[in-house]
């Protein structure tokens, strides 16, 4: 039986619960459960690329395709521990800025990060912004459905993950070295690809860039004709 080594791409399926609650699936049903509108689906990762949490990634190396694993996660290798430096007292002002009620339990994202209020007291208000599961063990029941070979579903994977959009794309493969690269054809996106194209190569051996802009090729026919 194959198994599985870092940089391999594969398709999962995992339940993660805490306390014995369900916080996080790729289960249509137990999503639906946990009163989940959006859809979900297995999930492929690359192995060793922090794709997942660092405990549960380390765990896939040498793992089976098709056999169903459990795992214990202690905090320090889930969400980490609780950091009582992000309890932080806000104003009310700050709030009503943004037409914002607080209420004990509610979230807000402040700054791309979700925090909770912990307690509100006339124009004071304390406000939790470390991870909902930080400082808790977890527990995941998972199974590897397929390793994943194809590799324009190796890249839309990571545009999945890391731009959480996809853009559109070509694989090249230069017929004497036979090495490949992937160009996409949205020039603006260049500074985006330029950041992530070396460790997107070191995840599938693969070059990365972007289609040069049309407007060149058109300038260079046009001073030909001239």
């Amino acid at each position: 039986m194959e198994t599985l080594k870092k940089n391999d791409f594969v398709e999962i399926e995992f339940t993660g619960k805490s306390n014995n609650e369900i916080f996080d699936t790729t289960n249509k049903e137990e999503a639906k459960q946990m009163g989940l509108e959006i859809e979900v689906k297995p999930l492929i990762v690359s192995i060793g690329n922090e794709m997942l949490l660092k405990g549960f990634d380390e765990f896939l190396e040498e793992k089976e395709i098709g056999k169903k694993y459990s795992l214990h996660l202690i905090s320090e290798k889930a969400f980490g521990p609780r950091n009582p430096a992000l309890i932080k007292l806000m104003p009310m002002k700050l709030f009503r800025e943004r037409n914002l009620n607080p209420y004990p339990g509610a979230v807000f994202q402040f700054d791309n990060t979700l925090a909770r209020v912990l307690s509100v007291s006339g124009g004071r208000i304390i406000v939790d912004f470390n991870n909902p599961m930080a400082g808790k063990e977890i527990d995941y029941e998972f199974t590897i459905k397929r390793k994943v070979n194809d590799e324009k579903e190796k890249v839309n994977s990571l545009q999945d993950f890391f731009f959480k959009q996809r853009f559109d794309f070509e694989i090249n493969e230069d017929e004497k070295t036979k090495d490949k690269k992937v160009i996409f054809k949205k020039p603006e996106i260049k500074i985006l690809i330029d950041v992530f194209k070396e460790r997107f190569k070191s995840m599938t051996g693969m070059d990365f860039d972007v289609e040069e802009k049309v407007e060149k090729k058109e300038e260079k026919k046009e001073e030909k004709k001239e």
